[in-house]
């Protein structure tokens, strides 16, 4: 009976989410301008509202009571979430729910506008507040958990995972990445590649961007495509949004953006349904998510069986050209160049973006450095290791990501983390399945669709993360998958 409550419960927070996700995404696209201070009370309000429910001294008495209860091996691992979940929320007074809620809306909606006048006073002015509040949270939360500041923050996104063993897996990255960086870029100097003529039209990509989605599996009766300043997936599992954003000059940003996007979207599209409203049906981690979209977007698309498929849509689409030969396609979305975007950034340069964001704001978080010091540090550690100064320019720079205007400290080891778990997969899949690429090549991922949807989608957070990787792989997480993916592609020549 109390397991029940609580699942009534959880089912009613889905449907209130739902709504502040699609609020979120509104906010993102569509809203005017004069909007937003409306929109952004709005959304605190409902957020304090689901912080209100969920923390109800009921809950936890039901809670007490359900782990007494007999249940299935289902409704343990639901009840092992939602125990989680609750942890989470009860380290928290409404009050600072609220505070960081408005933060983050009024920070995020003025870096927008902040980032293209490159206006680093502007911009550090909010996200001081945002700071603040964050070390607040974090502070909460480690005392509620006995963690550190950082890895409390980081819990929320890697469940389990810890400082420790994100410096210990990007430690060995920094003692190979630097030479694979500067291996690479001589071995591809000798290369010519023709580059693509534009102009390309936005109707134009967004026809590209809406095949490829098709091609990979998106269902577009549970989701759309939309236009943001920074790309990202949102929504829930029945109804994802997407969004990328456009350059006329270039077509290959918003390609591989909408591509990495469908990754996202795919892992929620088929996530299970009938646990849907419960923690249990909910993702498992965001390295796991980012696993999703970089298996997409880097194991499929990026290699020649995709791309040597894509080439005679690429030429219909915008008429034909020398670039669009399947090879040189391959060699233009293999092209190693050190760059200040991260999110154009190539697979074999994008760990070290991921290093210098996790250094500075675990920094932050900890109390270590102020706001103040971010730009000086930022420039250092991009020219550490990547060799590329970015001092005055904050826009290229500090003000490139979204991700600190809303306080989302601890989720950029996701990323990196992800990249290694889907070379961890792709090996499996390879493995398994040997005639994979001419699969890719012929357009047809089914099976590769099946494997992921066995052993990552519907598994969503039923396993733990390491239980997760085990049985999917029969191993744990193992970086050198990652190592030898890249070496493979970049030095090897293969895929």
């Amino acid at each position: 009976m109390s397991y029940q409550q609580l699942s009534e419960r959880f089912q009613q927070l889905h449907h209130y989410r739902h709504l502040l996700s699609i609020a979120g995404w509104d906010q993102a696209t569509m809203m005017p301008a004069k909007g937003n201070d409306a929109r952004a009370n709005a959304i605190a309000e409902l957020s304090g509202l689901c912080h209100r429910i969920s923390t109800a001294s009921e809950v936890y008495d039901w809670l007490n009571a359900a782990e007494q209860e007999t249940l299935t091996h289902e409704q343990q691992a639901n009840l092992r979430e939602i125990k989680r979940q609750l942890t989470h929320a009860q380290a928290l007074p409404e009050s600072l729910v609220l505070a960081q809620s408005k933060a983050g809306a009024k920070c995020e909606h003025a870096w927008r506008q902040q980032r293209i006048d490159n206006d680093w006073a502007g911009f550090a002015k909010n996200l001081k507040e945002v700071v603040q509040l964050s070390r607040e949270e974090a502070s909460l939360r480690a005392e509620q958990t006995g963690l550190s500041r950082y890895d409390a923050l980081m819990d929320l996104y890697e469940p389990g995972m810890r400082s420790a063993e994100v410096d210990r897996v990007f430690g060995d990255l920094r003692q190979w990445l630097p030479d694979l960086i500067q291996q690479v870029q001589t071995q591809q100097k000798s290369q010519v590649i023709t580059q693509p003529q534009g102009p390309f039209s936005i109707e134009q990509q967004k026809q590209l961007g809406q095949y490829a989605m098709q091609l990979l599996g998106f269902d577009f009766d549970a989701g759309r495509l939309d236009v943001s300043s920074h790309p990202f997936c949102g929504g829930v599992p029945e109804d994802v949004r997407l969004t990328t954003r456009y350059n006329t000059d270039s077509f290959a940003e918003s390609l591989m953006g909408v591509i990495h996007e469908t990754g996202h979207a795919r892992y929620e599209q088929n996530l299970p349904k009938n646990w849907l409203g419960q923690p249990v049906a909910e993702a498992r981690s965001m390295g796991i998510h980012e696993s999703q979209s970089l298996f997409f977007e880097m194991q499929i698309a990026r290699s020649r069986s995709f791309l040597s498929h894509l080439a005679p849509e690429i030429s219909r689409i915008f008429g034909a050209q020398a670039a669009f030969d399947p090879e040189n396609l391959y060699q233009l979305y293999t092209r190693v160049e050190p760059g200040l975007i991260r999110v154009d950034a190539d697979e074999v340069t994008y760990p070290a973006h991921v290093m210098l964001r996790y250094e500075i704001e675990q920094a932050l978080i900890e109390g270590q450095i102020e706001v103040e010091h971010i730009p000086d540090l930022w420039q250092a550690n991009m020219q550490r290791y990547l060799g590329l100064n970015t001092a005055g320019n904050y826009k290229d720079g500090c003000m490139q990501d979204i991700h600190w205007t809303d306080g989302s400290f601890g989720y950029f080891p996701s990323y990196t983390l992800g990249a290694m778990y889907a070379a961890q997969w792709f090996h499996c899949i390879q493995q398994q399945l040997p005639q994979v690429e001419n699969q890719i090549a012929q357009g047809d991922l089914g099976q590769i669709s099946q494997w992921l949807n066995q052993h990552i989608w519907q598994q969503a957070s039923f396993l733990t993360t390491p239980e997760l990787v085990q049985q999917a792989s029969g191993e744990a997480l193992n970086p050198s998958y990652f190592r030898q993916h890249l070496e493979n592609r970049y030095l090897h020549n293969l895929r």
